[in-house]
């Protein structure tokens, strides 16, 4: 520890427990814009582009296993299929919403106590006993997923009408089903405080500057990118980042 360093309390919300996780969700029904069904003419999909746009979390304790909690999670996908009509036809593009839930279990540590901020906000509440419920914290990193597979299905269901003798009529209908492949991280955190080691304030000694060549100048000294001109090998590729067509 540097001797000039000093003890602070710091507010911080410590993770209690977290688990990582690399799911394969298959057979997940793809709900096209304004509840459309996907038109007989097309005979083939796939996958241009896949996200997350929404993930929604419970947190709920678990009984006879005190710390303990059941963290639920809903995805919500949005989707951008390409539809054909025939191979090398040109493609139409489709918008959809697919959904997919899943659930872990993670030690979030007890509380039985309330905080108030001066902001109005408020942890913690009573509940109709008397006892104070003081849930953790759950947040999901994950990134897009990966689409495996895309592919049209028929399925069936059972439609509004029924038969004389009473069964229900049964109604086909086709719909495109995806495969994903989704890594996540699942975290339970509460707010605690902590003493850490700090380093007093010091000015830095770097000067602000403000830039007053020429463009020209200025591109003058960039260096010729001559890895763009370069096709990448295979492991170059793949160490590589890849854009998604959603903005």
């Amino acid at each position: 520890m540097n001797e000039d360093s000093i003890i602070v309390p710091v507010k911080a919300d410590r993770v209690f427990d977290s688990c990582s996780d690399k799911d394969c969700i298959t057979n997940l029904e793809v709900q096209l814009d304004g509840g459309a069904e996907l038109p007989q003419q097309f005979t083939a999909v796939k996958t241009r582009c896949c996200t997350i746009d929404n993930i929604c979390m419970t947190v709920e304790p678990i009984a006879f296993n005190r710390g303990y909690y059941s963290v639920d999670l809903t995805y919500t996908f949005g989707v951008e299929l390409l539809a054909y009509e025939r191979a090398c036809d040109t493609p139409t593009p489709l918008h959809g919403t697919a959904t997919a839930s899943k659930s872990v279990i993670l030690y979030g540590s007890e509380s039985n106590t309330k905080t108030f901020f001066s902001s109005g906000a408020s942890i913690g509440e009573t509940n109709c006993c008397c006892d104070t419920v003081n849930l953790p914290t759950a947040s999901c990193q994950c990134v897009d997923p990966i689409a495996l597979e895309t592919r049209i299905a028929t399925i069936c269901g059972n439609g509004g009408s029924a038969l004389p003798d009473g069964s229900p009529i049964p109604n086909v209908r086709r719909a495109v089903m995806l495969t994903l492949g989704i890594f996540s991280v699942v975290e339970l955190t509460r707010p605690v405080t902590l003493n850490v080691a700090a380093s007093p304030y010091t000015v830095p000694e770097k000067a602000c500057a403000a830039e007053t060549d020429s463009p020209c100048e200025i591109f003058s000294r960039l260096q010729f990118p001559a890895e763009e001109f370069a096709p990448q090998s295979l492991m170059q590729n793949q160490n590589g980042s890849q854009e998604c067509c959603r903005s």
